[in-house]
Order: C-alpha cells, then structure tokens, then sequence
C-alpha cells in the first residue's frame, strides 16, 4: 500500500505543479484553489507512503514522478520541446525512479 500512496502523491504532485501554470501566479481563484488542494493530498499522500518507504528514496521517487509527468505533459499542452536530448532525460528520470524501486523492494 505505501508504494501506492507514493504513486498517487506523484500524480497529485504534477497536478500541483501544472496548477502553478494554470493558477497564472494565484491570480486565478479556482486553479489557485485546484492548486493548494492538490498540493496538500499529494504532501498528506506522501506522509503515509513514508511511514514505511525510506525518506530518500520516497521524496526521490515522488520528485521523479512529479517532473516526468510535468514534462511529459507540458509537452502537449504547452508545446514544450520534445528534442533527442531532453526525451533522452527525461527516460533516465524514468530509469533512475525505476532502479530505486527495484533497489527498495
């Protein structure tokens, strides 16, 4: 159940973020609002996740999750670049939050 605490606390943290877009510099009422609630369940999420995951690779994990799905995603919705260089990054994101969930058990 921790490990799918910690996935859910990174899809609430890309929510979070993305929200910082929308909320246009908590100007916006219902995404700064959007925002701060997302950003509270992914941090309460990802409390309970560490309770039992290590801090290290909990907080490395819930980052990961969090600027790959940014990334991923502010390449559609933003047109972000999508070049070699930054896709080949992004997949060691991908690699690095793999290997620690297989290092962690």
């Amino acid at each position: 159940m921790p490990w799918i605490y910690l996935l859910l606390a990174g899809v609430f943290e890309i929510g979070f973020a993305l929200g910082l877009k929308y909320s246009d510099g908590f100007s916006k009422p219902w995404p700064t609002v959007a925002t701060i609630i997302s950003a509270g369940i992914s941090l309460y999420l990802l409390t309970q996740a560490l309770r039992t995951i290590p801090v290290g690779t909990g907080y490395a994990i819930w980052t990961g999750i969090g600027a790959l799905g940014v990334a991923i995603l502010g390449i559609f919705l933003f047109g972000d670049s999508a070049s070699a260089p930054r896709l080949a990054c992004i997949g060691l994101i991908v690699a690095g939050v793999i290997g620690l969930k297989l290092v962690s058990g």
